[in-house]
């Protein structure tokens, strides 16, 4: 939602409350230079499907290559991904071109189904991330939990692998508390898997649910956040070897009318360091078109491992530290939906460049933007 240079200084962010301690770290933190962006249109298709929903990117930089997931539950045309080159001169984006489109197939070999009328067969995708070292994709349904007088769909997030040609490869058998249940325990609908990061070595995977399990507590109300949960895998064995506590932050602006629909939630993960993810917060509120995207550098060195933990209420245990490297209000330019960051290309300074995409929700009033930062260490 916006476009303009701006360089963003650092603060640190210290939250406490109860029983709970964030730790805090004194490293020096990078920060953000918004140096281009560009708006894909809403009218844009590309072989037959229409783009939008583009929910997560990654970077292929020995091929100078995107992969981009859409969030498409087979709606408009089947659940997939995009392969796309993002054209920068002299540090400004020029096009964006893309070069294929991949089906996602399930464990059966197939496309997933409509959710409008199949729902449970069909995939809900939120991030995809690429393994050079394996040269296949990780990728991530949401799932749904949706409980009504009429109709009552539980289906489990997922965490899966797959070929360049999408084709299924296995997946992660999830902790227990990411299983959806009727009772009010475990996820809640739209609050699931969100994003998903490789360590640098590949050998971990990190992924984040968007909201508070039923069991940690309250969801982000605009005078404060809620607790959420950071998973981390190995990448081979597949298990879950540790999950951290992290402080939402509030929602950022009240609704209008008041009590109408408004949510703050992690959006987007990325691995920054050892022990380090840059943690994407996005909040909207009915009645402001804009969201409120934030990218806090996040260190889990010190935090406490709560795997075992049933719930995170009333325990004594440090969350994960978050320092404010970025607030997009102060860009000065709209700012939409965003959900998915990767590294891009070395710019030509020498700096590192990092991209965003926002997911339009397949809306005409929201905007498919990719906005190129300079990571100024």
């Amino acid at each position: 939602m916006r476009n303009l240079s701006v360089l963003v200084i650092l603060t640190a962010f210290l939250f406490s409350c109860s029983n709970l301690e964030q730790t805090t770290d004194s490293k020096i933190t990078p920060s953000l230079k918004l140096i281009s962006s560009i708006e894909i249109p809403f009218d844009e298709t590309f072989q037959n499907t229409k783009v939008g929903g583009l929910s997560g990117i990654d970077y292929d930089a020995k091929n100078d290559l995107y992969y981009l997931i859409s969030d498409d539950r087979s709606v408009f045309n089947d659940s997939r991904f995009y392969t796309a080159k993002i054209r920068l001169l002299a540090n400004k984006v020029e096009r964006i071109d893309f070069l294929s489109v991949v089906t996602l197939k399930n464990a059966t070999g197939k496309a997933f189904g409509n959710w409008n009328t199949t729902p449970t067969t069909s995939a809900d995708p939120e991030d995809i991330r690429f393994n050079p070292t394996t040269n296949t994709l990780v990728w991530i349904s949401e799932g749904a939990r949706v409980i009504t007088a009429d109709k009552e769909i539980l289906q489990n997030p997922s965490l899966n692998f797959m070929d360049l040609k999408g084709d299924y490869m296995g997946n992660i058998t999830l902790p227990e508390n990411l299983t959806m249940q009727k009772l009010e325990k475990g996820p809640r609908n739209n609050g699931t898997l969100e994003g998903i990061a490789f360590d640098k070595k590949y050998k971990i995977i990190y992924t984040n649910i968007e909201e508070p399990l039923f069991e940690d507590g309250n969801q982000a109300n605009t005078n404060k956040g809620g607790l959420i949960r950071l998973y981390q895998f190995d990448a081979k064995t597949k298990n879950n070897t540790a999950q951290y506590g992290y402080q939402l932050e509030p929602i950022a602006s009240e609704p209008n009318p008041k009590g109408a629909f408004a949510v703050n939630g992690v959006s987007a993960i990325q691995y920054y360091g050892e022990n380090q993810l840059l943690v994407v917060e996005r909040s909207y509120s009915t009645g402001t078109q804009a969201c409120t995207v934030k990218v806090f550098l996040c260190d889990l060195k010190k935090a406490t491992n709560v795997k075992d933990y049933p719930s995170l209420q009333n325990q004594k245990l440090e969350l994960a530290s978050k320092k404010l490297i970025l607030n997009m209000d102060d860009l000065g330019i709209f700012i939409d939906n965003i959900e998915g960051l990767t590294f891009g290309p070395i710019l030509t300074n020498g700096n590192p460049s990092m991209i965003f995409v926002s997911d339009n929700n397949f809306s005409d009033k929201q905007k498919t933007q990719v906005l190129v930062f300079e990571l100024v260490k």
